[in-house]
């Protein structure tokens, strides 16, 4: 019998080494892509399952204003009040959009993780209070929530499989919710470089994307391909592209700065008669409940919940009230500034249709929905101060590739004029009360250290 030599052995224990290795390396490698493909089919069926619920929503309050017209002056400022109630006492970091935490929270993922900003159960408070919201007819919108429940399910299975959280986990859920909500992928990426991540980088990549394809995919599978806001072929003669875009782009940055200016505000009150409004936050609610009341009774119906029908309906040139727009406006202002949960996404498209509506009526021989468009995005970027993801947003979800380059002049003009009206950005500044006193306030522009995301 011929026994192998010592350094037959000693080549073949060192091959078993290095293959152990490798297997030790891909492991880790293979649990994040896992949890990753996991999470975004998780996150992509319970976005579905939110727009479900918030459609069901509306489409009751709607019912019983019909069966009970007068039935909103009690019912909506009750609700408001009560779900201001129980959010303070119970969940309090589930106010507002849900855009705030998920960049307060990806500061400080580790710490994020083990926290109530990106939990499942601020997660499912914030989804069940954003449905109550609907049902009385709140201006809320599902996106900003949904940007929260993707995070937060997106950590939750990371943390199942023991996989380590980085800021990229929470920005790619984030992604992903955006993406899904709206049936937009490309949205959900712009939407992560613009707003989830201050500084965007290389390795988060994949992680991004791949969140976003998934989830994608769920919705596209189950939903369809659907154009949420309605198909537009629509353009704009060279003329009047030179009239409408600049004065779009003014009207929708002085409107959207001016909301923002207000909600920061009322976010961080340095005025005394703010902070004795926002004394009794729960009567202050209640108030707002009735101003959103009356105003859906005096627009029958058009600037309750997320104003998607009438959007719609403007998009596909089906002209509506000239008061709409700011009636939604201060519809939207006021679900905002009670404090409840409920996104800004949805009922700031309906506000921009609105300022676009106004401005259609200047120009009656040009096509309507086109100069609608022009408005939704401009008063969007006033908003959210994101022209990236507003151009996108709007272009996939009408389908209105004709409008690519006014959409984009209309965009950058109205984060310009916005800018002067409201210097700071509304989801970095609202994103502060989140922050530990230690850490530094979100600086626009500022990089990340933490997105230091492996690989997906």
């Amino acid at each position: 019998m011929i026994l192998p030599s010592n350094d037959w052995v000693r080549r073949l224990r060192r091959h078993m080494e290095i293959g152990t290795g490798r297997t030790r390396e891909a492991l880790p490698v293979f649990n994040r892509r896992l949890a990753t493909g996991a999470g975004a089919v998780l996150l992509g069926l319970a976005a579905l399952a939110f727009a479900k619920l918030g459609d069901l929503a509306q489409a009751r309050f709607r019912a019983i204003e019909a069966a009970w017209p007068w039935a909103a002056l009690i019912l909506t400022p009750l609700v408001f009040a009560g779900v201001v109630h129980i959010m303070r006492r119970r969940f309090p970091e589930s106010r507002g959009s849900g855009i705030p935490q998920v960049i307060a929270a990806s500061r400080d993922p580790v710490r994020a993780a083990h926290g109530p900003l990106v939990s499942l159960r601020t997660a499912g408070a914030k989804t069940a209070m954003t449905l109550a919201m609907l049902l009385v007819g709140g201006s809320v919108g599902r996106e900003g929530p949904t940007v929260q429940l993707s995070a937060a399910i997106m950590v939750a299975v990371h943390r199942f499989l023991r996989v380590p959280i980085t800021a990229g986990v929470l920005i790619a859920g984030g992604a992903a919710g955006v993406a899904a909500a709206f049936n937009t992928p490309l949205a959900g990426v712009a939407f992560a470089i613009e707003e989830l991540a201050s500084a965007y980088e290389q390795r988060v990549t994949l992680l991004v994307m791949a969140a976003v394809m998934i989830s994608g995919l769920v919705s596209l599978g189950i939903a369809g391909d659907y154009v949420y806001f309605g198909a537009m072929g629509q353009t704009l003669s060279l003329r009047a592209m030179l009239l409408v875009t600049p004065l779009a782009g003014i009207a929708g940055g002085l409107t959207g700065g001016l909301f923002s200016r207000i909600v920061l505000a009322f976010a961080a009150p340095t005025r005394g008669w703010i902070k004795v409004v926002r004394a009794r936050p729960v009567l202050f609610a209640g108030l707002c409940g009735l101003v959103v009341a009356v105003l859906g009774l005096a627009s029958h119906g058009m600037t309750w919940g997320t104003g998607y029908q009438p959007t719609r309906a403007l998009v596909e040139g089906h002209g509506q009230s000239l008061w709409f727009g700011p009636m939604k406006f201060v519809a939207a202002l006021a679900t905002t500034l009670s404090g409840a949960p409920g996104g800004v996404f949805a009922p700031s498209l309906s506000v921009g249709a609105g300022v676009g509506n106004l401005l259609a009526a200047l120009f009656p021989g040009d096509p309507a929905g086109a100069i609608v468009e022009l408005g939704m995005i401009a008063y969007f970027t006033g908003v959210v101060r994101a022209p990236l993801t507003a151009v996108i947003i709007i272009s996939e979800t009408t389908a209105s590739r004709g409008l690519i380059i006014p959409l984009f002049a209309a965009a950058l003009i109205a984060d310009m004029v916005s800018a002067l009206i409201c210097r700071e950005r509304l989801y970095h500044g609202l994103a502060k009360p989140f922050l530990p006193p230690a850490q530094p306030p979100v600086a626009e522009g500022e990089a990340d250290r933490d997105l230091q995301a492996p690989v997906a």
